[in-house]
């Protein structure tokens, strides 16, 4: 494509690029690899060096491998090559990749962001609380398999549970990992069961509130789910949890409610509130049978 046509990159050096690089590869006599793009804004994603040096040589055009992702995922795919080939990043590249992706996804557990970024789980950790202050975080993790796991012990319990009963014979780690705790908490809970006892020890209590989680990261992970996505009667159910995503924005269009309405949207949304707490019941008590 035209190199005239790219509009800048996701590059995250943070010093830009350098010039010695670019002059070593405009030098050399070798074909260089495509470039990575991202279709929906022309930025390059991986190769800035290599467009540089292509211009150099007084190319008018360069060979490109298309991205389609959001921005966010554009800047973790510049990450993830930067680290695999080419002139490597700095450590302080690397650690403010870690901020920025905490900050964008801050479900994602620090093994998940570690190996995106070439850094430790514990440096992650260490980022993640530093920047805790000016983003906040998540009560729920998701695991570099895209699993979204609880981080509140109780939940946790619970997911053990359900994992021990639909896979009696699965062992103590594959339990673990399945529900996202340890494998001595995978052991309690199954010592538990077999005694006919609940998975929580009594320091849980059964009023505790729910954890604050990110509704929206967790919808995104149910939509990537195949059992969800290609079925029926999952798709329908998805479309049902999408209007959740409303109402952070439900003043605005409370707003525009003629008065003659007030009454007759409130007794829909009262019965709606009460629908969607009937489900939640349903699927407590199924969760609760499976124990």
């Amino acid at each position: 494509m035209a190199i005239s046509e790219l509009t800048g990159g996701y590059s995250p050096r943070l010093d830009g690029e350098d010039a010695e690089h670019v002059r070593i590869l405009a030098d050399t006599q070798q074909e260089l690899p495509p470039i990575v793009v991202h279709r929906p804004t022309m930025r390059v994603i991986d190769g800035m060096h290599r467009l540089r040096a292509a211009a150099a040589r007084g190319n008018t055009e360069i060979e490109v491998e298309f991205f389609d992702g959001t921005e966010q995922e554009a800047f973790i795919r510049a990450v993830r090559d930067n680290i695999k080939h080419g002139l490597p990043l700095s450590r302080a590249d690397r650690e403010a990749a870690v901020e920025q992706i905490v900050r964008s996804h801050p479900t994602w557990s620090n093994r998940s962001v570690a190996e995106a970024t070439g850094v430790s789980p514990p440096t992650v950790g260490a980022i993640r609380k530093r920047t805790t202050g000016k983003t906040g975080q998540s009560n729920v993790r998701v695991g570099r398999d895209g699993r979204a796991r609880p981080m509140s012990g109780a939940e946790g319990r619970l997911r053990a549970a359900s994992v021990i009963s639909e896979h009696p014979n699965a062992s103590l780690r594959d339990v673990a990992h399945a529900a996202g705790v340890s494998i001595s908490t995978a052991q309690d809970v199954r010592r538990r069961l077999r005694r006919g006892e609940g998975p929580l020890p009594d320091r849980f209590s059964p009023k505790d509130p729910l954890p604050t989680v990110d509704t929206a990261q967790l919808l995104a992970t149910l939509r990537g789910d195949p059992s969800m996505r290609f079925t029926g009667t999952g798709r329908t159910l998805l479309q049902w949890l999408g209007v959740c995503e409303i109402w952070d924005d439900h003043g605005r269009i409370l707003d525009t409610v003629p008065a003659h309405c007030v009454a007759t949207v409130a007794i829909l949304a009262r019965r709606c509130a009460q629908s969607w707490t009937s489900v939640a019941d349903e699927l407590d008590r199924r969760g609760h049978a499976m124990q």
